[in-house]
């Protein structure tokens, strides 16, 4: 008996580039090949040839489809800035959120890989979104400065992008609602007045720092610079003032570095958060666990650069073991949140934790905010938002 020939998927290049983009959300973009990605999909390489000239081809399609989606959203919503406007468009770019998880990681962490004209590109057109919201919520909220609604709007675009760096999940009607739940609580917020930031008085030190604290920083500046996969050891070796064979006789590896700056970065925030949390009521405990937290991010360099997502080739048992120092982590603000606000389940607690984490990371890293001279109150502000607690 005769079969009917197989039909191909009507948009194969679709499909090819939704299976690129889970696998460069697993293994990071230097994990994944082109055969990687023709296997996954089911078809050869040169079949892939046919859609996409290169890996990087594949990665602007995804992250560009990502911008294109946010950009129909708006400009299909928006037209006079009404709070039921606003309303949809939240519920919209939730539900964008939900379904495609891995596009905001890639836009996130994976389009420093792009040639600079795609990434030009990403500037421009995302730049262009943040304007339109940021005139929007102008209309709805005139007392703010447009500075103080772009900031509001980069944290709620924050909250959906939160989805990435995680796996947790419930119901998406669950899910889009408290992510839109989320964004109007930030949006929303109180901008802080301007706060006096205490002096910070340097320890004192004898001496010059050991040679391994010199490749440490050195190899902490590099990576949060250019990425870990754009830098040598010869480069760290550079920095530091030594020559790049010399540094193995401290780290085997550029791997053990980044092992070395991750837990350096855990320690840290394992000793703000016990300072935090000595405190008999619970929401007070969380506020200063938030405030710790930024204090942490804006003055430890090692923080941005082993949390940022960014998937490196480590030995299994140090990514098990750093994976495993992240949830202890995360998992002390769930058990606090869920203390003051009984109505909400694990799993919703932890989405919630996620995104006010994820809001003060991003915006650190935003250069349009990241010079604000009262940021750390803002960000601060801005996580009790979304915590409830404001």
């Amino acid at each position: 008996m005769d079969h009917p020939p197989a039909r191909r998927p009507r948009d194969r290049k679709a499909t090819l580039a939704a299976v690129a983009a889970e696998l460069f959300r697993a293994r990071g973009y230097h994990g994944v090949g082109i055969n990687d990605i023709a296997a996954a999909g089911g078809v050869t390489g040169p079949a892939l040839y046919r859609h996409f000239a290169d890996k990087q081809a594949i990665l602007a399609y995804v992250v560009l489809s990502g911008i294109d989606d946010m950009e129909s959203a708006t400009a299909e919503t928006l037209t006079d800035g009404s709070p039921e406007q606003i309303s949809t468009l939240l519920t919209t770019l939730a539900g964008q959120a939900v379904e495609r998880r891995e596009v905001a990681a890639l836009w996130r962490w994976e389009g420093k890989h792009l040639p600079r004209e795609d990434q030009r590109e990403i500037r421009r057109r995302s730049a262009a979104v943040l304007s339109a919201w940021t005139k929007a919520l102008l209309i709805h909220r005139p007392e703010l400065t447009p500075d103080d609604a772009e900031l509001l709007c980069w944290a709620g675009l924050s909250v959906f992008g939160s989805v990435s760096v995680h796996h947790t999940t419930i119901a998406k009607k669950r899910f889009s609602q408290l992510l839109v739940d989320l964004a109007h609580r930030v949006l929303h917020a109180m901008i802080p007045a301007q706060s006096v930031k205490s002096t910070v008085i340097e320890p004192l030190t004898v001496g010059t720092p050991a040679r391994r604290e010199q490749l440490l920083a050195a190899a902490t500046a590099l990576f949060g610079e250019r990425g870990f996969h754009a830098v040598s050891m010869e480069d760290i070796g550079a920095a530091a003032g030594i020559t790049g064979p010399s540094v193995y006789r401290h780290f085997p590896s550029k791997a053990s570095l980044m092992v070395a700056i991750g837990h350096r970065a855990a320690d840290r925030l394992a000793v703000g958060a016990d300072q935090a949390m000595r405190c008999a009521d619970e929401s007070e405990a969380l506020r200063r666990l938030a405030a710790s937290y930024v204090d942490t991010l804006r003055n430890t360099p090692e923080l941005s650069v082993s949390f940022s997502g960014d998937p490196v080739m480590l030995p299994e048992r140090d990514k098990a073991d750093l994976r495993r120092v992240q949830k202890d982590y995360v998992a002390r603000w769930t058990a606090l949140l869920s203390t003051i606000r009984p109505e909400l389940n694990e799993r919703e607690s932890k989405i919630i934790v996620h995104a006010a984490l994820t809001i003060a990371n991003d915006l650190t890293r935003t250069r349009r905010v990241n010079t604000r001279p009262n940021l750390e109150a803002e960000l601060v502000a801005l996580m009790t938002a979304v915590l409830g607690l404001a």
